[in-house]
């Protein structure tokens, strides 16, 4: 266990599970309340600022790939009793999810509501055959490295029920509250194949949803110019 500094708050670095594990832990106004980047941890980290800021902590644990295996999920539902028992943080974390990380926040929501208050979820990769296949607007740049990592094929996809589209009707049932932005021109994780459904559902059935388009924005930058909506959400519904 080592301690380094993160945007200026303590940043703890340990190993979980055999895992890379990471704790940010606020100067004052402590809270029991924390945020769980479930991918790409140094990524576009001002609304994990902005809550730090607030009290709450900051917590990430390896995944073996971005494509979301079961073992991570169980990995991270370890990882939560392991911060609650050791540190006292309550058992029921906000996954942030951005893109990839997105999918991994869905399916962890899915799989293990109890562990998750609300979501944060920013051009979120619903769809596996639009992202990383490409079967719609956008590229397959991602299909090599997707394939090797679960060793599975457009053709195995297609009679898949397990994408993260899959698991909205779980989240729902569970009442998890979602904030969902995106880039209205992303053509990496195009939101008219990804995001959109969930959108669709939720409103569909008076779920807690709030949505935030971005104009002129593509799959980069995640979060907002103002992080204000997504930290209120945050704040309300955690």
């Amino acid at each position: 266990m080592t301690e380094s500094i993160w945007h200026g708050f303590k940043r703890i670095n340990f190993e979980f599970m055999g895992r890379n594990a990471i704790l940010v832990v606020p100067k004052e106004n402590s809270c029991r309340k924390w945020l769980l980047k479930t991918e790409y941890f140094e990524a576009f980290p001002e609304l994990e600022i902005e809550m730090v800021k607030r009290g709450w902590h900051l917590a990430y644990v390896s995944n073996i790939t971005r494509w979301c295996m079961d073992e991570d999920l169980n990995v991270k539902k370890a990882f939560a009793e392991y911060l609650s028992n050791e540190y006292g943080l309550e058992q029921a974390c906000v996954p942030v999810g951005m893109s990839c990380g997105g999918m991994i926040a869905v399916k962890f929501a899915a799989k293990y509501p109890e562990y998750v208050s609300c979501l944060y979820l920013d051009a979120p990769v619903m769809n596996l055959l639009s992202c990383p296949c490409g079967l719609g607007r956008a590229g397959n740049d991602m299909y090599e490295e997707f394939k090797e990592a679960t060793h599975m094929t457009v053709a195995d996809l297609l009679n898949y029920r397990e994408h993260p589209v899959d698991k909205i009707p779980l989240l729902l049932a569970h009442r998890i509250p979602v904030i969902l932005v995106y880039g209205e021109d992303d053509v990496v994780v195009p939101y008219e194949e990804n995001g959109i459904f969930l959108e669709y559902y939720y409103k569909k059935n008076r779920g807690v949803l709030e949505v935030i388009g971005k104009k002129g924005c593509g799959h980069h930058p995640h979060g907002l110019e103002d992080n204000t909506p997504i930290v209120e959400f945050i704040l309300k519904y955690a």
